[in-house]
């Protein structure tokens, strides 16, 4: 085939291509996904993330396309995923479910537009220096995670009044997350006249050494601190909690749904929604300086009833007249 047959075969194949799916390629805007966690453990949030995306008018493969990158719970994977969305030029970097996939997708451009939601505050972790006027490229959501972690720690109490050691879990991967639970659960232990023994877990093979200490010190219950890992993690650790006959609380509702004995904050799916709209708005042309970082105020307690009578604790009529959700 010499040269002039060679370039006619190219470009008849172009014209051959029908218009409107060339046109569609070329506009589509792409959304880089990142994600701490895993597509399977996160199915649930990623329906209600394209649930916000449809909200704005946005359906994937329609008009407009996701590149998804997961970490797969390995936080130090993060910052090279993040930098190979920004080199594939994507639209908008969705960091959702992660205060360390938010801050690498911050260190990974200052130009990209960046939508996070996170349980830590993103000003005392320096996403933004202002929730009402982001002013940069960054924005996003948050649910009350790292603010109502004393609250976790008396309600527990309540439902082992007797207990005067207790434990709390930490990623030490996350240490903006870690770092603040720790000082302030220290300091409501103190308050409450209990002692506190901190553990570490930075990967899900560190949860069986995790749940044979807290036995081993006869602690009388288990703080799980808010991380992506553990949010990721909740069936797991609601199997441990009762293996090990442990009375735990931890963030979210799929850790009690799971067998765990309560959870206490907000809600991971709605969350997720709002990152989702958020990023329609941004694909629809507004600026994320614009938009104020949203708060997801709601928080609810749900007790699994039926663990708790699995491990021989009575819940105060009191504690269960203010649960929003009594598992049976």
């Amino acid at each position: 085939m010499n040269r002039r047959d060679f370039i006619s075969l190219v470009g008849g194949a172009a014209v051959a291509w029908p218009p409107a799916a060339r046109a569609q390629q070329s506009t589509m805007p792409v959304i880089g996904f990142l994600g701490s966690a895993s597509s399977d453990l996160w199915a649930s949030r990623l329906r209600t993330f394209h649930q916000g995306l449809s909200e704005a008018g946005y359906v994937e493969g329609r008009n407009v396309a996701v590149e998804y990158r997961w970490a797969h719970n390995h936080n130090d994977r993060l910052p090279a995923l993040a930098a190979d969305l920004v080199r594939r030029q994507v639209t908008v970097i969705a960091a959702a479910g992660s205060t360390p996939a938010a801050l690498a997708a911050q260190g990974a451009t200052a130009t990209l537009p960046v939508v996070f939601f996170t349980a830590s505050d993103p000003v005392a972790v320096g996403l933004v220096p202002n929730l009402a006027r982001p002013g940069g490229n960054i924005t996003g959501a948050i649910t009350l995670g790292l603010e109502v972690g004393p609250k976790r720690l008396e309600l527990l109490h309540e439902l082992v009044p007797t207990a005067t050691t207790m434990a709390l879990l930490v990623n030490p991967a996350s240490p903006a997350l870690s770092e603040v639970t720790k000082r302030d659960l220290q300091a409501a232990a103190g308050a409450l006249g209990l002692n506190i023994h901190v553990l570490h877990a930075s990967n899900e093979h560190d949860f069986d050494t995790v749940f044979a200490t807290v036995t081993r010190l006869r602690a009388g219950g288990l703080v799980i601190g808010p991380d992506a890992l553990f949010s990721s993690r909740s069936e797991p650790l609601a199997a441990l909690s009762l293996r090990h006959a442990v009375p735990a609380i931890y963030q979210f509702r799929e850790f009690a749904a799971a067998g765990g004995l309560m959870s206490y904050g907000g809600s991971f799916t709605d969350g997720f929604r709002l990152v989702g709209a958020y990023t329609g708005r941004i694909l629809k042309g507004e600026k994320p300086a614009d938009l104020p970082v949203q708060q997801s105020t709601k928080v609810e307690l749900i007790i699994n009833l039926k663990t708790a009578n699995a491990l021989g604790l009575t819940v105060p009529p009191t504690l269960l007249a203010r649960a929003d959700e009594v598992i049976e």
